[in-house]
């Protein structure tokens, strides 16, 4: 019989999956931002490839060129940027389900960090509301800053 932390662990390999399926397989870390706000979800992702930690529609940066060839680029198309997040925000849809089915606090933010290496994924959670009860900020802006951390302690 399936328990909570079953459901919960599944949606987010799933979120997991969709990101490296977005870059193809070719990411050597993967991070995953989700939140959850009286009646507002956001999700979002970005990148390290070789080296390079980079927005999803910034993946075609970090092809390294052989011969003046692109070796692969990479398919960010808006089409394929919108549905990577709607995947996604329907993945926390169904983890805030899964919390009132089984009487569990729904996260307000998720950080996930996915090793592809190491096939390990590390998960921070928050429960306290982080930007609903700020008149500045908006989840954007934690994503970006959480972005611009990473970036920074990677160069």
């Amino acid at each position: 019989m399936k328990v909570f932390e079953d459901y919960f662990s599944e949606l987010q390999a799933d979120m997991v999956a969709i990101c490296l399926e977005y870059v193809e397989n070719n990411a050597d870390e993967v991070y995953i931002y989700g939140s959850y706000e009286p009646k507002m979800y956001f999700f979002d992702f970005f990148y390290r490839v070789n080296g390079k930690v980079v927005h999803k529609h910034q993946l075609n940066e970090t092809i390294e060129e052989s011969d003046g060839q692109h070796n692969q680029v990479f398919d960010v198309s808006r089409e394929r940027q919108k549905s990577a997040l709607k995947i996604g925000n329907n993945n926390l849809k169904l983890i805030h389900k899964k919390c009132e089915e089984f009487n569990k606090e729904m996260p307000t933010e998720m950080k996930l960090y996915y090793n592809v290496k190491q096939n390990s994924l590390k998960a921070n959670y928050k429960y306290a509301l982080v930007y609903s009860n700020d008149d500045e900020l908006l989840p954007d802006d934690i994503f970006d800053n959480w972005f611009e951390e990473v970036k920074e302690n990677n160069e």
